[in-house]
Parts: structure tokens; sequence; C-alpha cells
């Protein structure tokens, strides 16, 4: 139910960013391209610490009462809000940077729902792999030691992504 919510959240917020595109549609093509490019840019000049900049977030945590009311929809709920990625804490660049690329391309809703989907997956791939591990200390040590490694790596290829957005 978690990955259902995750996936959902982030359909959501993909959804809205799609429908809210039609906004900048008088823009010319070239200059939402140079918009997005630049946006990418600079995410991933701060994800490689070169820049320093405040994200917009609500930077606080889900209470964990959601999932004690019920366990199953709880799970679903508390999936939902951390995949529309507006109710907690995000850490990365690459989302801001996507979620830009989706708002200006004004293009079809396939890479948006595109978009939606691979934030939640990818939301949901850490608490997976972590349990699959068998040892979640372990895998928390391991990924504390490459985590800004990632984190640039999935800027870079937001950047790569944001170039090819036509």
């Amino acid at each position: 139910m978690f990955t259902c919510g995750l996936l959902a959240g982030g359909v959501l917020t993909a959804g809205v960013l799609w429908l809210l595109s039609g906004l900048f549609t008088p823009l010319p093509p070239g200059v939402r391209q140079g918009l997005i490019v630049a946006v990418a840019l600079i995410a991933a000049l701060r994800d490689a610490g070169k820049l320093s900049l405040r994200l917009p977030q609500n930077a606080r945590q889900i209470p964990q009462d959601v999932l004690r009311r019920h366990l199953t929809r709880g799970a679903l709920q508390f999936g939902f809000e951390l995949g529309t990625g507006v109710r907690t804490y995000v850490s990365a660049s690459a989302p801001y940077a996507m979620a830009v690329a989706v708002l200006l391309s004004g293009g079809s809703w396939v890479p948006a729902l595109a978009a939606g989907l691979g934030f939640g997956a990818g939301r949901a791939l850490t608490p997976a792999l972590r349990r699959v591990s068998g040892n979640g200390e372990r895998w928390d040590d391991l990924l504390a030691g490459r985590l800004s490694g990632m984190t640039l790596a999935c800027s870079a290829l937001i950047t790569a992504a944001a170039c090819a957005v036509r």
C-alpha cells in the first residue's frame, strides 16, 4: 500500500504540473527549453556543492500517528503524502528540476506521467532495497557513504534529460 501511495502521489503532482504547463505555452519553445536547462544546471551545481541554494519545501516529517490509526490506510496515506513531494523534506535538487521540466515543456502527458511514476518509484526503491538487504543498519552505512555521489549522478541524468526535452 505504501508503494501504491507513493506512485499515486507522484502521478498526481506530475499531472497537476502538466495541467499548469498550458499556462506557459505562449512562451516560445526556445525560451522554455532554455529555462528548463538553466534550472537543471543550477540543480546539478547545488547537488555538487558548488552553489548554496535553499529549496522551496516543507522541511518536516509526516506525523507517525498517520500509521498508527490504521496500518493499511496509514501506509497508503503516508506513501501518498511522500509521493506528492510537497508534504515532507526532499533533499536532492533533481526532483525540482524535473518538476520545472514538466511544468515548462507543455508537451504530451506521457512524459509527465513517467516523471510522476519515476519519482514515486524512486522513493519506493529505498525502503524496498533496505528491506531486501537483510541488514538495514549495514545498508544505511553503505548508503551514507555513497549518497553524495548518487545525488550528483541523479542530477547529471536530470540535466541530460532536461536538455533532451522538446
